[in-house]
């Protein structure tokens, strides 16, 4: 990661979630945190498998790349 690379904590269903950032546009968190409980009420299985054992969240651009805690690779959404 770069050395402007910003972290927040996010909470996510009971758990506090790190989220790593270099994007300045203001609301980027909070459409993260809308997204993910967007795809966590109405996404497909396998989304929501991904999102309960979320790791951490790295914004790249427009899309967040999400990790698993299980290490079985990585998910990406569009935020925007």
């Amino acid at each position: 990661m770069k050395a402007d690379v910003k972290k927040v904590m996010i909470e996510f269903h009971d758990n506090r979630i790190p989220v790593y950032y270099n994007n300045e546009r203001r609301g980027t968190i909070e459409l993260l945190v809308q997204v993910l409980e967007k795809k966590w009420r109405s996404g497909r299985r396998l989304v929501q498998q991904f999102l309960s054992d979320l790791d951490s969240v790295e914004i790249e651009g427009t899309e967040a790349i999400l990790y698993s805690a299980r290490g079985n690779g990585t998910l990406a959404l569009s935020l925007y």
